[in-house]
């Protein structure tokens, strides 16, 4: 029996996994990094302890201080969440040989399955359908270039090993191979230190359709359904759903059985995910199985009333699974939406901060679950995965499921940081969504620009700001007006508080005037921080700051200055001292959140660097290189 757990991982899913140990009695052992040290997870458990800096390869990577951990703290079993270590045959093994229970499966299963190329060898074994494409151990530029052609574009990049998106690139011509495999190659020797790469057609139009499988040690294994994880961006899914609205009663249980056949051809055990590419003829293909617990399972929890990490600790304890696969019942419908620390209308880049205001427990329907690691306080940083919570609701049927996601989503504004709440409401209220028919690469195709506050807004904002130091604006005898200067954005504008003895009555901006009434300002919710201030009304959420008059002027990409736009590691420096460039040429390479941002001239010219070297940790703002125009001086 797990005694004492300890949860080699952080964020979210470590307070998930915490919430079922507690209740089965288990104790439990958090670990950190020194940017989680005031972090949910490490108050939750009963004992925390530190494990490395900041970034996942000194702390949530290193396999010595996570069994240190364990050792020091007597702990007898490691569930390795999602990401991190999770699907690490050598960790597993590490554990089993230190006499730790894996709540994972065994490292045989993780290592066939981990290995792409491997695992769609064993699929074609077992007769499990399997994309076309390349997965040969000849890796030259010069072998891909020839398998690609073969294949035919567009196509797929995958990196060999791991998963989640990183190291995958599309290519729609040959002209754009040779970029995508350098890029892809890297991503992966960085994220999975394996370069290896393989090729695959790519489908059309395609939904992305994965099941839910489970396996005991005593030779059992069921399905618990399928999820439609279409909504992607990036390749990285941020909408799933169970059931799949484009799956019907013949290809669910096709695509069952077929999942069940993946996971036996590798004796699993434990939680797993079978992954199909799924035509719009309803045709599937293997993509890959995720041999742990995926981000999206509180969905297949909703409609199957399960707790999934307990099936894992009961598993891992040598236990039966708790029902037969006649006995497993789909009931109503669930959807997930991922809120993300990033920007939409900057092509997702990842964003930073510090969260202000975030009251999650301030739902109390029926049917809404919110899963985060996040408190008010807390700083989002650039060293994790962007997600910072995941918001889950459950209906009777889809269009019930699919309004209360779209309450909670409103009624849980994140502000400090700029999230992708917008965006995610944006596409659970498109045509498509509400026909159950979206595609991988639609969100990819979609524009999503930043929203202009309108004066109505900037005058909310000032009246919050005045009436924050009413009584140096209050006048006894007469009419008092308050002069405040916002900016959101790009856009600048004046605004007049407007007092009337010993209340406020309005604000004018641009020469409208807008009543107190009118303003509606107690359905709004605010937050300040330094000179901005966060108001958050209906779907919008905008971030107003007063200049600073003594701010020295900042210049532009368009001056020849290269900066870097998010918090994060400069990854490559693509050019030397010295080097003369196009306007558009490549300079360097800034990886942030699993995400790598391209940062290329502004101008043509020579390109004089600031001294930064690849790996040193940049922040947002931050001049990676000037470039001199070619140009000669006028005169």
């Amino acid at each position: 029996m797990i005694t004492k757990l300890l949860i080699a991982n952080r964020g979210e899913i470590a307070c998930r996994i915490i919430r079922t140990a507690r209740r089965m009695g288990i104790a439990m052992v958090a670990v950190y990094s020194d940017a989680d040290r005031n972090a949910l997870h490490v108050s939750q458990a009963d004992e925390a302890v530190h494990v490395g800096a900041s970034p996942a390869a000194e702390s949530y990577l290193k396999t010595s201080a996570i069994l240190d951990a364990a050792k020091r703290t007597g702990a007898d079993a490691i569930h390795p969440g999602y990401g991190f270590l999770s699907e690490n045959a050598g960790f597993a093994e590490t554990c089993a040989a230190a006499g730790l229970v894996f709540v994972g499966p065994p490292a045989a299963a993780i290592h066939a399955m981990g290995d792409k190329a491997n695992a769609k060898a064993l699929m074609r074994q077992a007769g499990v359908p399997v994309v076309p494409g390349y997965d040969g151990e000849e890796q030259s530029p010069e072998r891909l270039h020839e398998e690609a052609g073969r294949i035919g574009f567009p196509l797929l990049v995958k990196a060999v090993a791991g998963g989640g998106g990183r190291g995958m690139r599309r290519v729609d011509t040959k002209e754009d191979l040779a970029a995508a495999i350098d890029s892809a190659r890297r991503e992966a020797e960085s994220a999975f230190g394996d370069g290896r790469l393989l090729l695959e057609r790519l489908v059309e139009n395609a939904r992305h359709i994965e099941v839910q499988i489970f396996g005991d040690r005593h030779e059992n294994i069921v399905h618990l359904g399928e999820r439609d994880c279409s909504t992607q961006r990036r390749h990285q899914k941020i909408i799933e759903e169970a059931p799949s609205p484009f799956a019907d009663a013949t290809l669910r249980s096709a695509m069952g059985d077929a999942a069940v056949s993946a996971a036996r051809a590798v004796g699993y055990v434990g939680a797993g995910t079978v992954e199909f590419i799924v035509g719009q003829d309803r045709s599937f293909f293997f993509l890959e199985m995720n041999t742990r617990l995926q981000v999206e399972h509180p969905v297949t929890e909703m409609v199957t009333g399960l707790d999934l990490v307990e099936w894992q600790l009961r598993v891992a304890q040598g236990e039966p699974l708790p029902l037969r696969q006649d006995e497993v019942h789909i009931a109503g419908h669930a959807i997930e939406a991922r809120l993300c620390a990033e920007d939409p209308a900057a092509a997702f880049s990842p964003q930073v901060g510090q969260v202000v205001h975030w009251k999650p427990d301030a739902i109390s329907v029926a049917g809404i679950r919110v899963d985060h690691g996040i408190r008010e306080g807390d700083v989002v940083t650039p060293f994790y995965d962007p997600m910072i919570a995941k918001v889950i609701a459950h209906g009777r049927t889809r269009s019930e499921a699919l309004a209360k996601v779209r309450y909670a989503l409103l009624s849980l504004p994140l502000l400090g940081v700029v999230t992708n709440r917008a965006c995610l409401l944006d596409i659970i209220d498109g045509e498509a969504f509400a026909r159950g028919d979206m595609a991988t690469g639609m969100v990819d195709a979609a524009v999503f620009a930043s929203k202009t506050p309108a004066n109505v807004d900037f005058a909310r904002a000032a009246a919050v700001l005045a009436r924050a130091e009413e009584g140096d604006w209050f006048s006894t005898t007469g009419r008092t007006c308050c002069p405040l200067t916002l900016s959101a954005g790009e856009v600048t504008k004046a605004c007049n508080v407007l007092f009337q003895r010993s209340r406020w009555t309005g604000v004018e901006v641009d020469g409208e005037f807008h009543s107190a009434n009118e303003l509606g300002m107690s359905s709004l919710v605010t937050a300040a921080q330094g000179r901005a201030l966060w108001l958050a009304r209906a779907d919008e959420i905008f971030c107003f700051e007063e200049p600073d008059p003594l701010a020295p002027e900042e210049k532009s990409q368009g001056d020849g200055i290269v900066v870097s736009p998010v918090a994060g590691v400069l990854r490559q420096l693509a050019v030397k001292d010295g080097d003369a460039v196009e306007c558009g040429a490549l300079v360097a390479v800034v990886e942030a959140m699993k995400m790598e941002t391209r940062l290329v001239a502004g101008i043509a010219g020579v390109v004089r660097l600031t001294g930064r070297n690849s790996g040193d940790q940049l922040r947002a703002g931050d001049v990676v290189a000037e470039i001199d125009s070619e140009e000669p001086a006028e005169g």
